[in-house]
């Protein structure tokens, strides 16, 4: 492969760090043949309505309709629905806009109507215009469920409504044991010359699809070069509970722990310049250790990254060192 050729990506992600590094791939040069497996474990019903959380953020941010501010949900949002449901007596903790409970209403709407989640996902991608393929890894429902000292709950229970506050015991995932990969997944996981996992929560958005069946025997049997960009930078999360997540599950909450979770799934993890003391300790669990600044405030940002993590893909696959430097 040359360097001005474009391999066929794919990206597992969850949401927000996810969609981030999406759309430095879908902005990059290397844009062609992206596609992305998305999280479904933090789906969950609210006021009737199939809310799919991690899909929804892909989608919004891809097509540039995402708050920038808040990093979900659509811009230009406004509330009416939800003032009038907490007038009437209901809970509201999550926040849903206007706008994006037409979303919600069309996704139950053809849950109903018996359509396949995968393709609802797809129509709904395609009605905002995205052209960048949002694969989900199963049509079944698997949920993140976080245990506290005041029992189990799900994720999004823990996350927006307690805000992260308890103490993480432990995690799991329910329905994962009977759920179904789907076919488009494996497909795009055995055509893909590259997979990319993106900077997103290790334990509740990359290990839900990892864990559905197929899909990491799938991995396995790939010749495709894998590599993840840690979402801990200098032992603190850059969004989100993954530093809890990661001890609730025996990782240490350090690029060290990242990389023990990748081990065995990944030829190369990239961690961030300030994470560059720990280099040999990552070494001895990953083959190929790529430093840059991972830290993605603006498209610029977002970009270059995913640009440097495709020229280390064309080093590694030329046998040349993998080492990415800072770009100046």
């Amino acid at each position: 492969m040359n360097a001005h050729s474009s391999p066929n990506i794919v990206m597992l992600c969850g949401g927000v760090g996810g969609a981030k590094m999406a759309e430095g791939f879908a902005h990059s040069r290397f844009a062609d043949n992206l596609s992305l497996i998305g999280n479904v474990a933090d789906d969950q019903d609210f006021h009737g309505l199939w809310v799919s959380p991690d899909i929804d953020t892909l989608t919004y941010t891809l097509t540039d309709n995402i708050d920038r501010n808040k990093g979900w949900g659509l811009v230009d949002e406004s509330n009416r629905v939800l003032d009038q449901l907490k007038a009437l007596g209901a809970d509201t903790w999550m926040y849903l806009g206007d706008r994006d409970f037409a979303t919600h209403i069309l996704r139950t709407q053809l849950r109903h109507q018996g359509m396949r989640p995968t393709e609802i996902a797809r129509r709904i991608a395609e009605s905002f215009g995205l052209d960048v393929p949002i694969i989900l890894p199963t049509d079944d429902v698997i949920q993140n469920q976080v245990k506290t000292e005041n029992g189990w709950v799900a994720f999004q229970d823990f996350f927006v409504k307690w805000g992260c506050q308890p103490d993480v015991l432990e995690c799991r995932v329910v329905g994962i044991d009977q759920a179904e990969a789907t076919p488009e997944a494996l497909h795009a996981i055995a055509q893909a010359d590259m997979i990319v996992i993106a900077p997103s929560n290790p334990i509740v958005s990359i290990n839900p699809i990892l864990s559905v069946p197929g899909i990491r025997e799938a991995l396995e049997l790939s010749s495709a070069f894998k590599v993840a960009v840690s979402p801990l930078v200098a032992g603190q999360t850059v969004k989100g509970p993954a530093d809890k997540m990661m001890l609730a599950a025996g990782y240490r909450a350090d690029v060290q722990g990242v990389a023990d979770f990748y081990s065995g799934v990944v030829d190369a993890l990239v961690i961030d310049q300030q994470d560059r003391a720990y280099l040999s300790a990552v070494e001895q669990r990953i083959e190929h250790v790529l430093v840059t600044d991972t830290l993605m405030f603006n498209r610029a940002n977002k970009v270059r990254l995913a640009e440097s993590i495709v020229h280390a893909y064309q080093s590694c696959t030329a046998r040349q060192t993998p080492e990415l430097q800072q770009a100046g």
